[in-house]
């Protein structure tokens, strides 16, 4: 079911988003080489509860950490560990979520660190536009899928792939409510968007195969061919304006 929000409801939601989109402009500048995932972790737990906030990930579904932290060829759920460091040449996906007042909020960047191949900046940009693309299309009237094509036709005119394991979601009092948003998908499909409606839209884009693997870990998703992947996410409101990014950096 999907639940449709009253603007009392939006403001919380984005007032938690507000909190992601800070978090997520400090961890641009503050991740760099010689860090482990653990290290940034810590910064970030400490910067959500900082601001009497609650990290959203930190348990749910069993998950151990209040980020995940997705280095090069992890596509998402990538858990921090102090024996992984970050290396320049890297790419690192933060994806972050927090609670506010029973409201949630989530978000997700790719970051390049140091000396990153032209492929990976190609890769981070073409994801985060695709990212922009699909907001693009989530105004009321339209469909679901509209907001899928529009990511797909972009990732794949850049020569990339989507993932389709996972997918966007809607956002409010839970982490994970209806709909569901592939970033994959013909136009003109699903439930039709209406004001009031919250979303979590997040391409995942590979630079090679679009499948994935999951390590024994239970969590860390990894590309089938080892090649990299990116991630962006913002949490949007559909109103009669158009669309609005909570999560707005």
């Amino acid at each position: 079911m999907i639940i449709i929000k009253s603007q009392a409801e939006i403001e919380k939601i984005a007032a938690a988003s507000r909190i992601v989109a800070e978090i997520l402009d400090h961890l641009r500048s503050f991740v760099r080489a010689g860090l482990s995932t653990a290290d940034i972790e810590e910064y970030a737990d400490a910067a959500i509860r900082q601001r009497n906030a609650v990290p959203a990930f930190k348990g749910y579904r069993g998950y151990p950490a209040s980020t995940c932290i997705s280095l090069n060829d992890q596509v998402v759920h990538g858990m921090p560990s102090r024996q992984v460091t970050v290396r320049s040449g890297d790419i690192v996906s933060i994806d972050l979520g927090v609670v506010l007042d029973g409201f949630y909020g989530d978000g997700a960047i790719t970051v390049p660190v140091g000396e990153v191949d032209a492929e990976a900046l190609r890769l981070i940009r073409t994801t985060e536009e695709a990212l922009a693309a699909g907001i693009k299309a989530a105004v009321v009237g339209n469909r679901v899928s509209d907001i899928s094509a529009a990511v797909q036709q972009h990732v794949e005119a850049g020569g990339f792939s989507v993932v389709r394991a996972f997918v966007g979601h809607g956002i409010g009092r839970s982490l994970h409510e209806d709909p569901q948003v592939p970033n994959f998908g013909r136009p003109g499909q699903g439930p039709r968007l209406k004001e009031g409606m919250t979303l979590a839209i997040e391409p995942m884009v590979n630079a090679g195969t679009a499948d994935i693997k999951i390590l024994d870990d239970g969590w860390t998703a990894v590309t089938a061919d080892g090649r990299l992947s990116a991630h962006f996410e913002h949490t949007v409101a559909v109103t009669k304006q158009g669309p609005k990014v909570l999560t707005k950096r």
